[in-house]
């Protein structure tokens, strides 16, 4: 007994069919079975007529006592078919109805067959016995086809239904076959796939802390022993997170340019499709052939669209399907099985409302912020996109940057190209720094709308209106300095005004203060010098009420509600509740319109005090349509309160000028250099 067991032991593993596989079911044996019964369908009970055949002789007596109302003479082979009348059937076929066929084949009928000595003698003999019995029986003469012909006609549907469903089986996987739907879509970068244009870290201008990160994953894929001695692992997954248009995607292609390994990339949407489990299978997928190609680096742009967290909201319609893909993508990112040399970077703005389990460490070890451009950074990202632009000696990157604040890099992108259009447009040959600053007032104002027909009364209420903002931003100690104001209609705004706010990380009580009361300057100037008020200032009023909202709820500058915040930055905790009372709520509004009307009342006194200043400036704007920072200098003076890099030379330029420009030079961007969207 104990060699028996042995023998079967050292044969078990082995296969018992001679080495050969097992044959698998799989979905290919599914398809074949629905040809198989398509086949079926077409080739059972091809019978569709009830059909008797009949010598020449009797023929004669049936149609004689015409029981037909077609004849259809095959001049090939000499048959004829005679379609019998339905009050004939019984008495010629024996029976009273015709069989049952496939509804889906042709529509039975009741016919005798027959073969003639010619068609001629036919011809002949039928137009006696019209003469002679008056019957009633057309007859048709065909050019009678072979039966592989019939068979080709017969298969022609089934055909047409098998090319269709490849067809559409093939656009629903991406071209890749009727079986390739659960195949993932990434696009595979390594040393032999032909780049259409290489990106390396060189091209990425700014981000110098982001690059820091991912040049660090690419440094241990290159030189790991450098890492490993020290007992340091290599991190599985960077989650690369900021603003639209803040430079991910091209962070993620200066990767795959720089590294030497393989770089699989693909959208969040790719795991998305209509069937079930096709997600779950394209992620097993990409990561088996990451662990193919190991070490790599995946790519996966905007996960947001699989990555959201689950459970939210389980009654208004959760996509299990989206579920079943991010639970098969936390597995494989970190789960029983290891995924060694695999590295996982994504790129999402939405960080907020990504499942926590895939934030955790483990997965995602890093979470590398990729925020809006300063002003150096803005600078650099200037000279990158200037070099294949033809620009002369008027063009400063440093001003440009100063004009640019809050402008991600494909803002800044967009402000080269479109200054280029521009002059490309009048005829120039170089461009200037005139058209940069077109482009700037283009994307940030809109399409100027000189044509725009304006009445007199109304041209002299927006300039009030305009004129407002312009006094007071220049009286008000922490409002942002005037850069340029217009009466010229841009987009939808009527009129539009650039200022040059500080680039600062925190705001004070007073600075919101006074950013409130020079918002409302427009609505002010017109009731004190109009006697009524418009409709121009919506959009100032939005802002404003959005701002003392703010205060209230979310920073605590309140008297009433101090060192409160009902803002959840999480976005998980308080759902559709509010998380305060109905008698707070009552509380916050009466704090928002008392600090609004507060300011408003500042702002009309301001206005009060410089009548005269305010209506001269009003006229100019009347007549130049545009004004400008020198403009209000000469009107007001200059103004009162100096911004940060005047205090500082100010202070030190009597000691040690070239310290004051040093001073400078190490915070430069607390320079007013910011810019506040057009009314």
């Amino acid at each position: 007994m104990s060699e028996q067991k042995k023998i079967d032991s050292n044969t078990g593993n082995k296969p018992q069919n001679g080495g050969k596989k097992p044959v698998k079911f799989g979905i290919n044996w599914m398809y074949f079975l629905i040809l198989l019964m398509l086949g079926g369908v077409f080739f059972m009970n091809r019978d569709t007529s009830a059909n008797k055949n009949v010598g020449w002789t009797e023929f004669q007596k049936l149609m004689q006592q015409n029981y037909f109302t077609e004849m259809i003479v095959n001049s090939n082979d000499n048959q004829v078919i005679a379609k019998i009348k339905p009050e004939c059937i019984s008495e010629i076929l024996g029976v009273d109805t015709l069989p049952k066929t496939n509804p889906l084949l042709s529509k039975p009928e009741a016919t005798v067959s027959v073969t003639v000595p010619s068609s001629d003698k036919f011809s002949d003999f039928y137009d006696k016995t019209v003469a002679q019995y008056n019957i009633d029986a057309t007859v048709k003469y065909e050019d009678g086809h072979s039966l592989l012909w019939n068979i080709l006609l017969n298969l022609l549907p089934v055909v047409a239904l098998v090319f269709l469903w490849v067809f559409i089986m093939r656009r629903m996987s991406g071209g890749g076959g009727m079986f390739s739907v659960g195949k993932t879509k990434a696009q595979l970068y390594d040393k032999t796939s032909p780049n259409s244009k290489k990106i390396t870290f060189k091209d990425v201008a700014g981000l110098s802390e982001a690059k820091q990160e991912v040049e660090e994953i690419v440094d241990f894929l290159k030189d790991p022993g450098k890492y490993t001695n020290l007992g340091a692992k290599i991190p599985k997954g960077a989650l690369l997170v900021g603003p639209p248009g803040t430079g991910k995607t091209l962070l993620a292609k200066a990767v795959a340019g720089e590294a030497d390994v393989p770089f699989f990339s693909l959208s969040g949407s790719d795991f998305v499709e209509m069937f079930v489990g096709v997600g779950a299978s394209r992620v097993r997928d990409l990561f088996r052939q990451a662990k193919e190609k190991a070490p790599c680096i995946i790519f996966i742009d905007e996960i947001d669209a699989v990555g959201r967290a689950r459970g939210r909201n389980p009654n208004m319609g959760v996509n299990d399907e989206r579920e079943n893909t991010l639970n098969q993508l936390l597995t494989e990112m970190d789960g029983f099985a290891s995924n060694s040399g695999v590295i996982l970077l994504a790129a999402t703005n939405r960080v907020d409302i990504l499942d926590k389990a895939l934030l955790r460490a483990g997965r995602f070890d890093r979470q590398i912020n990729v925020d809006l451009p300063e002003l150096n950074e803005r600078k650099e990202i200037f000279v990158v996109h200037l070099r294949n632009i033809k620009i002369d000696e008027s063009v400063d990157t440093e001003f440009m940057a100063r004009q640019t604040p809050g402008f991600s890099g494909a803002d800044i992108a967009n402000v080269c190209n479109e200054a280029a259009l521009i002059a490309a447009r009048n005829g120039k040959e170089f461009v200037q720094k005139e058209d940069f600053m077109n482009a700037v007032d283009r994307i940030v104002g809109g399409l100027e709308k000189k044509s725009k027909v304006t009445t007199i009364e109304e041209r002299r209420t927006i300039a009030l209106h305009e004129a407002g903002h312009a006094t007071l931003s220049w009286m008000l100690e922490h409002a942002n300095p005037l850069v340029k104001v217009t009466i010229v209609p841009r987009g939808k705004a009527l009129g539009a005004a650039w200022y040059m706010p500080e680039e600062r990380q925190i705001t004070t009580y007073e600075q919101l203060q006074d950013e409130m009361c020079a918002t409302l300057g427009g609505r002010a100037a017109e009731e004190l010098f109009l006697q009524r008020i418009s409709t121009g200032a919506a959009n100032d009023l939005e802002r404003v009420t959005k701002q003392a909202y703010a205060m209230v709820v979310y920073y605590g500058m309140s008297e009433q509600l101090p060192n409160l915040n009902y803002y959840d930055a999480s976005g998980q905790d308080w759902g559709f509740n509010k998380p305060y009372s109905d008698d707070t709520a009552r509380l916050i509004d009466e704090e928002v319109k008392r600090i609004i009307n507060e300011q408003y009342n500042r702002a009309k006194k301001i206005l009060t005090e410089h009548t005269g200043q305010h209506q001269t400036l009003t006229e100019v704007l009347l007549e130049n349509e545009v004004i400008y920072a020198d403009d209000l200098e000469r009107i007001f003076g200059k103004r009162q309160w100096l911004s940060r890099s005047q205090e500082i030379l100010k202070q030190q330029e009597i000691n040690n000028p070239d310290e004051a420009a040093i001073e400078l030079i190490k915070d430069p961007a607390k320079e007013e250099t910011e810019k506040e969207l057009p009314k």
